[in-house]
């Protein structure tokens, strides 16, 4: 490969370099409310991969399993296992917390995992018939997160929140402006 096409694309990565620290933050709250029957939790809802799981979507508007927005919530069903709650992200995120009710046996903890291995824990959250927030505790990334519990049928989850990064328009301009200079430069090079 000619010494100009390895420059080129060595300096078409250093832009991209360059340029990756100025993505913007999305951040995503899953209601369920798009869920209207008693089922279990598609696997790829809300484009995270559930499969997994044992998540189960139900009209949470009675007893204590009080939705935070919305109607629907989801729930693990009796005898179900800190692995049963298991979700996977399709890329590394931050994953904020989620909002839960129930009876108060159903004391919930998040466990935080980024490539296999356990990342963070949350505090604990003793549910009640009232919504509470139960904050991740953890800014770093993170690509699967699962609840624990001694009791999982005891509470209900609703507006499972994360954050991910995504490139703002300026990104784009400057990745182009830098594509553009390193083509320049090449064109100067062979003339």
């Amino acid at each position: 490969m000619p010494m100009q096409h390895m420059l080129a694309r060595w300096a078409a990565a250093a832009v991209l370099a360059a340029v990756a620290p100025l993505a913007s933050a999305a951040s995503t709250v899953l209601t369920f409310d798009a869920l209207t029957e008693v089922d279990y939790l598609p696997a790829g809802y809300g484009g995270l991969d559930w499969s997994a799981s044992t998540w189960t979507s139900f009209d949470g508007s009675g007893a204590a399993y009080a939705p935070h927005s919305g109607g629907t919530v989801v729930t693990l069903g009796w005898g179900a296992t800190d692995a049963d709650s298991l979700v996977r992200f399709g890329q590394a995120v931050t994953f904020e917390g989620a909002w839960f009710s129930g009876y108060t046996e159903g004391d919930v903890t998040f466990k935080l995992y980024y490539q296999g291995a356990l990342v963070g824990t949350s505090a604990t959250l003793a549910a009640s018939a009232t919504p509470s927030f139960l904050a991740s505790g953890y800014a770093g990334l993170v690509d699967a997160v699962s609840i624990s519990s001694t009791g999982h049928a005891f509470y209900a989850m609703d507006d499972f929140t994360f954050t991910t990064a995504v490139p703002e328009p300026e990104t784009y301009a400057l990745m182009l402006a830098g594509l553009g200079a390193v083509g320049l430069a090449a064109r100067r090079r062979r003339a």
